[in-house]
């Protein structure tokens, strides 16, 4: 008993005096400053060094083989892939190219005229084209001409009809010298004598024109007309 009244004593003076202690508070939580991890581009970074770099690493394109053939067609021709120029085909020579693969449009000239032909090219294959049969068929001539394409008598003329062709990339002018032999009895005589007709006939031309002109080749007085088949004995082109 006395115990508790000397614990209660000591229990007393300790509020009067105040000696309780505070309580411990929790532990504070410290505190954090965030840090910016992604580090921007600059301004002054140029957009293509920023391309650059992503292309670098990609894989080189897959290609594939084009072979483009003239066949046995008579010439040398330009031959162009996509609008650029790729080389020359030649009779029995053909070229092979290496193409990406994808989409091409493939062409070749004689002249100013063109064929094209649009072809895919895939890794691991060879692709032919042959283009002779469109060169036959469109390309007849390489170089310029005139030909007789008709003729027929007309009182004491033979009317000749002479085709000219420009297949070249220039103006030119074209001539043509038309010749025929003939017979025919005198009216005087009345006898058979033989002899010949010459005359010019002229055209211009635009790059890949033809035309077709009407010579006249007037024959010596008489009657009972025969004669052979006009021959062109001169023919001339110059540029213009």
């Amino acid at each position: 008993m006395k115990n508790i009244l000397l614990l209660f004593l000591v229990v007393a003076g300790c509020l009067a005096a105040g000696c309780v202690g505070q309580m411990k508070s929790a532990d504070s939580v410290p505190t954090v400053t965030p840090t910016n991890m992604f580090t921007s581009f600059s301004n002054a970074t140029p957009l293509s060094n920023l391309t650059n770099t992503s292309n670098s690493t990609a894989p080189p394109a897959l290609k594939g083989l084009l072979k483009i053939s003239a066949g046995g067609w008579t010439g040398e021709f330009p031959v162009s892939i996509d609008n650029m120029s790729s080389g020359v085909v030649a009779t029995q020579r053909p070229i092979t190219l290496m193409l990406d693969e994808g989409n091409h449009s493939v062409e070749i000239c004689c002249g100013v005229v063109c064929e094209r032909e649009n072809v895919t090219i895939r890794f691991g294959e060879q692709r032919i084209i042959d283009f002779s049969e469109r060169l036959k068929k469109n390309c007849e001539f390489l170089e310029p001409v005139a030909r007789i394409v008709g003729y027929f008598m007309n009182g004491d003329q033979i009317a000749v009809n002479v085709e000219f062709i420009n297949p070249t990339t220039q103006t030119l002018t074209m001539s043509a010298e038309i010749s025929c032999g003939y017979s025919y009895i005198e009216s005087r005589s009345n006898n058979r004598v033989g002899n010949s007709a010459q005359s010019l006939v002229l055209a211009t031309l635009k790059p890949g024109d033809r035309t077709i002109k009407m010579l006249n080749l007037y024959l010596a007085s008489g009657y009972s007309y025969n004669f052979g088949a006009p021959t062109i004995t001169r023919f001339d082109h110059n540029k213009l």
